[in-house]
């Protein structure tokens, strides 16, 4: 399910982007899958067609779905699967880290706590 949230200053294709990624990367769309066309995800989230183009382009430029002629989009067979859901969580860590800096959390309250999220105490 892909939702735009028009409050964000992140242009919508980027969200659209984004939440396709996600979806690709957490395993919800498996590989070789065909994605929505543009016409009907455009039509569901009442947006433009080039936006949803213009989104589709930036996942084809990662690497994350290629295009077939007449078909449609679809899911890479990503052998490094495993490595892009790791570096997605680091990006998401390194973000989580840097707001809690912000918010003046300690290195040690930080450490601490993801111990207590694993298990280690």
């Amino acid at each position: 399910m892909i939702t735009i949230d028009y409050q964000n200053r992140k242009p919508i294709y980027e969200q659209i982007a984004d939440r396709v990624e996600a979806m690709i990367l957490s395993g919800a769309v498996k590989p070789q899958t065909q994605l929505p066309s543009v016409r009907s995800l455009a039509v569901e989230l009442s947006i433009n067609p080039n936006t949803i183009q213009k989104a589709y382009a930036c996942l084809e430029q990662e690497g994350l779905i290629y295009p077939v002629k007449g078909r449609g989009n679809f899911v890479c067979q990503l052998s490094d699967m495993e490595e892009r859901r790791r570096d997605a969580c680091y990006k998401m860590l390194k973000n989580l880290v840097e707001e809690g800096k912000q918010l003046g959390i300690t290195r040690e309250e930080m450490v601490d706590y993801v111990r207590h999220l694993y298990g280690g105490g």
